[in-house]
């Protein structure tokens, strides 16, 4: 099942408008998850502690998580998942866009197992 977890550069707005429109989805943002103890950390600690929790990370760091990515693959450890998004797609500042295509991704792709995939976000 699809859970997801909000970088902590996407707008809190997202979290609100993904949980107004898909009740059933599970979406906090990197600020009120574990009561914001990962906010600024390392990406390799979020993302090790996202996948215990069974969350997909929401991202648009396409400089620092792919090569981190990369690294976990070749030593086999295993990742919660990671949604890219690409600011020229759907800019930052696109609350509605972003969530409009997130619920599009949960509707279609919600039951899959999300362990290890990697997925580029479309509008």
């Amino acid at each position: 099942m699809l859970k997801l977890l909000l970088d902590e550069h996407i707008s809190p707005e997202v979290a609100d408008g993904l949980r107004r429109r898909q009740r059933s989805l599970v979406v906090p943002g990197m600020a009120e998850w574990q009561h914001g103890n990962f906010l600024g950390q390392e990406d390799s600690a979020c993302l090790r502690e996202a996948a215990a929790a069974r969350l997909t990370l929401v991202t648009y760091d396409r400089r620092t998580i792919p090569p981190l990515l990369k690294q976990w693959a070749e030593e086999g450890r295993k990742h919660g998942g990671v949604i890219f998004v690409d600011e020229k797609t759907i800019s930052p500042a696109d609350i509605g866009g972003l969530v409009r295509a997130l619920i599009h991704l949960f509707q279609e792709t919600g039951k899959w197992d999300w362990t290890d995939r990697v997925y580029f976000l479309r509008r």
